[in-house]
């Protein structure tokens, strides 16, 4: 899939090729931009590291906006799931979530499939410098030799600085068998960007013959199977949706033996022993050792047993991310319920690895202190392939936008799961590497799974992301809706419309699906049925997005001289002065800001505007 060296110039070179990678590089190429996608190993594009599995809580959601948005991750584990599964199902339509096991190897292969039916160029090699000119970043140094372009996205992923631990043994890279790459963070320092170091980790891998699955809980995956691509099933093969086979996953649990043992030996694990620099690894998917030490009084945790692929032997372990010894490892694993003979095909390890803080970028992903560089990914701090994802295709799109000189796309709050880890990374600085929830969005009724299209499909297709054979699936989609619609207000049963049994709960939803013309499709009866019951919750949420939008929206010009707003508490004006807001929105968002303080700031900047006296800003 590589290409050799030979092109000296293109609109955008995009560096690495992880999930942010792989969707920055295909939303550029999407919008007819010439792009270089740099990555150290090309048969390595779109691999799982940790989990094979994309989607979950909150997670499902960005997917679904991914694909409304004209990503890729959407189609890929549709082409590659292996089981499928709706988490939250006890639960309202707003926080249920879809999920999706993956056949890791099949998932790399389609993401790579699927780039190369575009025009992009795939170069093997690491970038040794940025190329910056009077603040602007203008190419990269790639195998020794520089390549211009208009813009450069980093995706580095753990691989900037990165270094592998297990026990007390440690190497250099951010994968196995993967180097690091080192020269990115030299240049990022001498350009003056703050970096932190962060850890995270992976579980060991079982040999599937080896464990005893009988005497463990089946988790099996959903009877009705729905796909995370609006482009799903048209495009697979003769229509076939699942496109492969279905498995079950297994759960098992640590145990107080395991827990006893980790405690004997928590002096060998790297993050208590010393040997890791990083400043905090992951809070809310951290290693069994955390996990241990910091609830000390839990005498078990949940482990799911999850395969990797129809082709291997390989089970994941899900839950207990380690990085203990080797020798700790065989004595913890058999501790298990049903993995008493089970056998390590990899052990567990931790990665630390440089990172960005994120108050240096800005909505768009592009960096405050040089212009036409932008980030996306675990270099801001993140975790998760689909939280990398979600900032790859905002990169992508403002990349391509900034090069054409056109104003820059983002995502607010009420319109997406991306616009509020966007927003969240740069009014927040991170303690633990980010991880999306829905909690973190207060606007999350408006941003259902199954609403993405709607939200963002048509602004999608105004920037050019969204292609003619998906912009006529969305039309198809309104047909369909609007159909569902009035056969609700038409449809009655004893003397009551079902759109009024839905509001009253009176009709269980299957009822309501059996009372509707043939030729509907079951997937938008459920988003018109999720639409109805929450539509007096969302009319509330609409009223208070619509008080906000004028304070939101309104824009602190570049370089504001905090320190001259009279009243400014030092504490407000030493975050703003770091964090350096786009909105005021952004800016009452921050720690440190308070009501008042955001009062002087808002007086202070129409003041400005209006060429106030002396005593104003300027």
């Amino acid at each position: 899939m590589a290409v050799e060296l030979v092109r000296r110039r293109f609109d955008i070179i995009v560096v690495g090729g992880g999930h942010a990678g792989a969707e920055a590089a295909w939303v550029v190429a999407g919008l007819g931009a010439s792009v270089a996608l740099v990555t150290m190993d090309p048969s390595r594009i779109g691999a799982m590291s940790c989990n094979p599995a994309i989607g979950g809580l909150a997670k499902g959601q960005i997917v679904r906006e991914i694909d409304a948005l004209g990503g890729l991750m959407g189609r890929a584990i549709d082409a590659t799931g292996i089981q499928f599964r709706t988490l939250n199902t006890s639960k309202g339509a707003a926080v249920q979530a879809p999920r999706a096991q993956a056949d890791k190897y099949a998932y790399a292969a389609e993401v790579q499939r699927l780039l190369a039916l575009r025009d992009i160029s795939v170069i093997a090699g690491t970038v040794d410098e940025l190329l910056v000119e009077v603040g602007r970043c203008c190419g990269a140094i790639v195998r020794g030799e520089p390549i211009e372009a208009a813009a450069v996205v980093l995706t580095t992923g753990t691989f900037m600085r990165s270094l592998m631990h297990t026990g007390e043994q440690k190497s250099e890279g951010g994968r196995v068998g993967e180097g690091s790459a080192v020269g990115i963070s030299v240049t990022l320092r001498k350009l003056g960007f703050e970096l932190g170091r962060l850890k995270t980790g992976t579980p060991p891998r079982l040999a599937a013959e080896s464990i005893d699955f009988d005497c463990l809980e089946l988790q099996p995956g959903d009877d009705v199977i729905r796909p995370f691509s609006e482009m799903t099933p048209g495009t697979m093969p003769d229509g076939r949706f699942p496109v492969l086979p279905q498995v079950c996953c297994h759960a098992t649990q640590t145990t107080d033996a395991m827990h006893e043992l980790i405690r004997a030996n928590i002096h060998r694990a790297p993050m208590y022993s010393g040997q890791i620099e990083a400043e905090c690894g992951p809070r809310y998917c951290p290693s069994i050792e955390d996990k241990v030490v910091r609830f000390a009084d839990r005498t078990s945790h949940h482990v799911f047993l999850e395969p990797e692929s129809l082709a291997t032997n390989e089970i994941y372990c899900n839950g207990i991310s380690t990085s203990l010894p080797h020798d700790v490892q065989d004595a913890l694993v058999p501790l298990m319920p049903g993995c008493e003979k089970a056998a390590i095909l990899k052990y567990g390890y931790a990665v630390e690895y440089d990172m960005v803080w994120p108050h240096q970028i800005d909505a768009t992903c592009m960096t405050k202190r040089v212009e036409g560089l932008f980030l996306a990914g675990q270099i801001n701090g993140t975790s998760g392939y689909e939280e990398a994802a979600g900032q790859g295709v905002v990169a992508g799109i403002n990349a391509v936008r900034y090069a054409r000189a056109e104003e820059p796309i983002r995502l607010g709050r009420d319109t997406s799961y991306i616009g509020v880890m966007m927003d969240d990374l740069v009014t927040k600085t991170p303690r633990e590497p980010y991880r999306m929830f829905t909690s973190r969005a207060e606007f999350r009724l408006l941003l259902r799974g199954d609403t993405a299209p709607d939200r963002l499909t048509p602004a999608a297709r105004q920037w050019g992301t969204i292609c003619d054979d998906r912009w006529s699936i969305h039309q198809r989609r309104i047909v369909q809706l609007d159909r569902i619609r009035a056969a609700m207000n038409e449809v009655q049963v004893d003397g009551r419309t079902l759109r009024q049994h839905i509001r009253s709960r009176s009709l269980e939803p299957e009822s309501i699906r059996d009372r509707l013309p043939a030729g509907l499709d079951r997937r938008f009866i459920d988003v018109v049925i999720s639409d109805i019951q929450y539509e007096g919750y969302v009319e509330k949420q609409h009223a208070e997005i619509k008080r906000m939008t004028e304070v939101e929206q309104r824009p602190i010009p570049t370089a504001f001289p905090y320190e001259r707003v009279p009243g400014l508490g030092n504490e407000a004006i030493a975050v703003l002065s770091r964090f350096r807001p786009t909105t005021l929105g952004q800016a009452g968002r921050l720690a440190g800001v308070n009501p008042a303080d955001l009062t002087l700031l808002e007086i202070a900047i129409r003041g400005r505007h209006a060429g106030a006296g002396t005593s104003q800003p300027r």
